[in-house]
């Protein structure tokens, strides 16, 4: 294939992350945001190694996998993935890709290993308990939009008042809030001029207690239109109530916020925030127990698999050696996984760079009467070199882009039995696992758990066991 050149061709599958592999002859193209199936028309931007990338032009045919999706925003709104798929299509894709990666770390490299396929999310559809919406317009000059980036773009945004992926009450404060600025006229926040007041919308709400959650996020220039801040942030909030007290909502609201952020960076950040109704947090339960939730905090974004990739990672710890265990929990966020380990362990340590989230850890395990978790804010590469006790399994749910390189020695040098290894981004894992598997370890196990419904996303489980102190 040469670059420039436009071809035709049929998706044979989709690599993780959304990686079309794309079949032209004798020739394959890799090319995004397809689905397996289709018959898509291309152009080649790159060629590197003989490897050719492509920029999608055109589904010439849909694939016979694909039915009528349930969201009319889905191809427009650069959100979703699959959703033109059924959900037992969508689990296989997901699946395959894992085993894939998997299979291409370990083959010659350790013996025979399980891998357990995939876990569905309990809940495909209005599944999320945390979106962070945009202010914008949907094209250049045109009305107020509240939503998504469109597909392949970093300034177009649709009003997702169809979405799917979120519940009724979501769908209703999004388009409450936009029409509330739209019919006020006021304006945006440019991304290129930085000039203009609406940012962001943030709404958390708890899955199982039904807690709302609001942010307005916003910069600190005063709005030219519709009328000062102050009048302007009260009728606001008026209007968010009168959804709770017209019983409109499913839910309710635990707080009403407003942030300021000058930031020109397009990230959700405070510089300043203030409370216009109710406090700044909620409690979400998780297998029995309950965490206090703030704007910011961070927490699986699909409370009901959170319980399923949780109770599996609990399942891979086992109970070997007891309640006589130190366990290590590294990033441990919000310390659930540590406090749901307590009752299997002498102590469990955590270790989390966020302060926040550590004071969150903290403050939860009191309140849930959990007295043998400890928490440290830290940078796991500095803080291990701290800690005079000394771990008999480390569990490991680091960020999207994996463990640090020079953590991983710290890591190795404990020598544990079992190590697992909880990762939102298989690619990562499997970068990761080069170094477990030179440093003595092999992978007994692994597990796919969804998530993500319909999105390109995936968590995956993987249990390790140390071959001289395994045997």
């Amino acid at each position: 294939m040469k670059k420039g050149q436009v071809y035709e061709g049929i998706v044979e599958r989709v690599d993780f992350p959304g990686k079309g592999i794309v079949r032209v002859g004798e020739e394959t193209a890799v090319v995004k945001l397809c689905l397996p199936g289709q018959k898509i028309r291309f152009s080649v931007n790159k060629v590197r190694k003989g490897k050719a990338e492509g920029r999608l032009l055109e589904v010439v045919e849909t694939s016979p996998l694909e039915t009528q999706t349930p969201c009319s925003h889905f191809g427009l709104c650069g959100g979703c993935t699959y959703l033109s798929l059924s959900y037992e299509e969508q689990l296989k894709i997901k699946e395959a890709q894992v085993k894939r990666l998997l299979d291409g770390a370990l083959a010659g490299r350790q013996g025979e290993w399980l891998y357990e396929g995939i876990k569905k999310s309990p809940v495909a559809y209005e599944y999320r308990n945390k979106m962070e919406f945009s202010f914008g317009d949907e094209y250049k000059g045109g009305p107020l939009a509240l939503g998504m980036h469109k597909r392949g773009s970093f300034y177009d945004l649709v009003t997702v008042e169809g979405c799917r992926i979120v519940d009724g009450d979501y769908r209703l404060i999004l388009k409450t809030v936009r029409d509330f600025f739209a019919d006020r006229g006021v304006s945006f926040f440019h991304r290129l001029t930085h000039e203009g007041y609406l940012r962001h919308l943030l709404v958390r709400k708890a899955s199982r207690t039904g807690e709302i959650l609001v942010a307005l996020v916003t910069s600190s220039q005063e709005p030219r239109e519709g009328g000062r801040e102050r009048e302007l942030l009260e009728d606001f909030l008026r209007h968010l109530l009168e959804l709770e007290r017209g019983k409109r909502l499913s839910g309710r609201f635990a707080g009403i916020l407003h942030i300021v952020n000058d930031s020109l960076a397009d990230v959700v950040q405070s510089d300043r925030t203030d409370i216009l109704y109710g406090k700044d947090y909620f409690y979400e339960e998780l297998l029995g127990l309950r965490f206090k939730i703030s704007a910011f905090s961070f927490f699986q974004t699909n409370s009901h698999s959170a319980e399923v990739l949780y109770e599996t990672a609990r399942s891979y710890v086992g109970t070997l050696g007891g309640k006589e265990r130190v366990v290590f929990d590294l990033y441990s966020g919000t310390g659930t996984i540590a406090q749901l380990m307590a009752p299997a362990a002498k102590k469990v340590i955590g270790v989390e760079i966020v302060e926040e989230a550590v004071e969150a850890a903290r403050r939860s395990a009191y309140e849930n009467g959990i007295f043998n978790c400890e928490f440290i804010a830290g940078d796991v590469l500095k803080v291990l070199d701290e800690v005079e006790e000394k771990p008999d399994v480390i569990i490991l749910d680091p960020p999207r882009d994996g463990i640090h390189p020079k953590a991983l020695p710290k890591i190795l040098s404990y020598g544990v039995d079992s190590i697992v290894y909880i990762s939102c981004k298989p690619t990562s894992l499997v970068r990761d696992l080069e170094t477990f598997l030179a440093g003595g370890y092999v992978v007994e196990r692994a597990v796919a758990v969804d998530q993500f419904p319909w999105t390109g996303g995936v968590e995956v489980v993987a249990q390790m066991r140390h071959l001289q102190g395994g045997g």
